[in-house]
C-alpha cells in the first residue's frame, strides 16, 4: 500500500464519534497500527513512522509520525515529521511537528503553551535556508478545538495541506515526503541555537551561540604505525547514529535475497563486509544530512581507502571491492566513486539503485 492508499483508506474510514475503543478489529485503528509496516519501504534514510489514534477512545485528529530516529523517535519532545487529519477528515496535512508535551509541566496547557510553540516555530522558519521551504507556509488547520489539537497548530514549522477528495498523485506524495525530511534535518541542525529561558511572561524561546573547541572524533586518536593503528583502532570509540545503523540492518536481508552474505560480527570497525564465492566486498554506510552527499562521499572514500590498506594488503589479504552505502542518490559523485575504483548503493523511493559497479556485480538492477 502506498502513501496515497494508506491516507485515504484511513480518512474514509475513520469515524472519531464511534463507541469503538481504539482496541484490535476496529479497521481503521488497525491500518494506523500497520502505518509504519506499510509505510517503511517508501520512507528515505533510516526514517521510521508509527501510526496513532489515540489510546483507550478515538483521536479527534489521528496522525502518523514519520521520525528520523537520529533526532528523535518521541512526538513528545523534538522535531518530527507528521500526517495529520483534520477533525472533519477532509484533509490531511503533512507538517514539520515540534514535540507538545515536553513544555506541559512548564507551561501548562493553553494560550502559554500555544504561544510559545508558534514563537520558537517562528524562530525555526527564519534560521532555515531561503527558499527551502517555499510552498510549505500553509497555516495547519485541524478543525478542532481542543486544546492539544491547537497546540499541533502552533506547533508547526511547515506544512502542506492534502484533500482527501483530490489527493495528488504517489509520486507527488513521496517527493513531498522526501523533500520534508531534508527540511527536517535541516531544521534539527538549527534547533539546537535555540535557548529557553524564563522571562517576565513565562518560557521564552531566545539564540545561543553553537559550541566550539570541543575534541571530538578522531581528535585524540594519532597512530604512528601500522601496528599502533590496527592496536588501537578497535578500542576508540566510534558513535554510530541510529540511522546509520538501520541502514545496514536494512541492507543485509536485502543483499541476502541477492545471493550474497552480510556480515557484521567481527569485522569492526568495518560497518559491513559481503562474500560470495569467496569473493570480498568492504563496505562504508553513509547517512547523507540535509540532501547534501558531499561530506558523506569524501568520508566514505576515505574510511574505505584506510581499511582496504590497514585490514587487507598489510594483511597479505586479497584487495576487496570497494562499496559505499547511502541513504539517498548521490547524483554525479556515483561517476566520481566508479572512477576511483569504489561502487555506491543507495536507497530510492522505490527500493535501492546504484552505480554501474554495483549493477554489474547484481548488487541492484
Amino acid at each position: 500500500m502506498g502513501i496515497r492508499d494508506l491516507l485515504v483508506e484511513i480518512a474514509t474510514t475513520y469515524d472519531a464519534k464511534a463507541p469503538e475503543k481504539t482496541s484490535k478489529g476496529v479497521p481503521a485503528q488497525d491500518l494506523l497500527r500497520k502505518a509504519g509496516q506499510e509505510l517503511a519501504p517508501l520512507l528515505p534514510g533510516a526514517f521510521q513512522a508509527e501510526g496513532n489514534g489515540g489510546s483507550g477512545g478515538p483521536a479527534l485528529t489521528p496522525w502518523i509520525g514519520v521520525y528520523d530516529p537520529d533526532i528523535t523517535d518521541d512526538p513528545k519532545d523534538g522535531l518530527y515529521l507528521a500526517y495529520i487529519f483534520s477533525a472533519d477528515l477532509e484533509t490531511v496535512t503533512l507538517t514539520l511537528q515540534q514535540g507538545v508535551t515536553r513544555i506541559e509541566k512548564q507551561l501548562g496547557r493553553g494560550k502559554k503553551r500555544r504561544d510559545f510553540l508558534k514563537a520558537r516555530a517562528g524562530r525555526l522558519q527564519a534560521a532555515l535556508p531561503q527558499g527551502l521551504v517555499e510552498g510549505w507556509d500553509a497555516p495547519l488547520l485541524l478543525k478542532s478545538k481542543a486544546d492539544r489539537v491547537r497546540a499541533y497548530e502552533a506547533g508547526s514549522v511547515a506544512a502542506r495541506c492534502y484533500s482527501i477528495s483530490a489527493m495528488p498523485s504517489e509520486n507527488s506524495l513521496r517527493d513531498d515526503l522526501w523533500r520534508m525530511a531534508d527540511v527536517l534535518q535541516e531544521a534539527a541542525a538549527m534547533e539546537p541555537q535555540l535557548i529557553e529561558e524564563e522571562g517576565p511572561d513565562g518560557l521564552q524561546v531566545g539564540y545561543v551561540p553553537a559550541p566550539h573547541g570541543q575534541a571530538t572524533g578522531l581528535d585524540l586518536f594519532r597512530p604512528k604505525n601500522a601496528s599502533d593503528y590496527l592496536a588501537h583502532i578497535p578500542e576508540r570509540t566510534i558513535t554510530k547514529k541510529r540511522t546509520h545503523e538501520s541502514l545496514v540492518k536494512a541492507f543485509g536481508p536485502y543483499v541476502l535475497e541477492r545471493g550474497f552474505v552480510p556480515v557484521t560480527e567481527k569485522v569492526h570497525p568495518r560497518d559491513l563486509v559481503l562474500r560470495q564465492n569467496g569473493v570480498e566486498w568492504l563496505v562504508e554506510a553513509k547517512t547523507i544530512k540535509r540532501g547534501n552527499p558531499t561530506t558523506a562521499v569524501r568520508e566514505a572514500v576515505g574510511q574505505l581507502l584506510e581499511y582496504r590498506y590497514f585490514w587487507y594488503e598489510l594483511q597479505g589479504q586479497a584487495k576487496p571491492h570497494l562499496l559505499a552505502l547511502f541513504t539517498e542518490d548521490i547524483h554525479v559523485y556515483a561517476e566520481y566513486l566508479e572512477q576511483h575504483g569504489i561502487a555506491a548503493v543507495w536507497r530510492t523511493l522505490d527500493g535501492w539503485a546504484g552505480s554501474a559497479s554495483a549493477v554489474s556485480w547484481g548488487l541492484v538492477d
